[in-house]
């Protein structure tokens, strides 16, 4: 079983930063790619940016230009700088660890304010 656990959640000014962490622990024989997924309130939950075991990054276009993903394979952790924060930014945001298999944490907050 792997255990993924989120932090650096919190509420902050629109035009600031963030930078949420992720990391997961347990039974892992290999994560292939690490993302960053988000849902706000009412609406689908949506793929922000992944990263592969290679080092491929993948961003949605809301996102590109500001938010930067990277990873540590060794310690199974994977980071999401958030720059230039918007409003419409805010979110429960989830870190998906994939390995065979989907491995989700339970999420953490971001609250942009205007």
């Amino acid at each position: 079983q792997v255990q993924v656990v989120e932090s650096g959640g919190g509420l902050v000014q629109a035009g600031g930063s963030l930078r949420l962490s992720c990391a997961a622990s347990g039974s892992i024989f290999r994560i292939n790619a690490m993302g960053w997924y988000r849902q706000a309130p009412g609406k689908q939950r949506e793929w922000v940016a992944d990263i592969t075991n290679s080092g491929h990054k993948n961003y949605a276009d809301s996102v590109k230009g500001r938010f930067i993903i990277y990873g540590d394979n060794a310690k199974n952790t994977v980071y999401l700088q958030m720059n230039s924060l918007k409003p419409e930014d805010t979110a429960v945001y989830y870190c998906n660890m994939m390995t065979m298999k989907d491995n989700w944490g339970q999420g953490t907050q971001v609250t942009v304010s205007t």
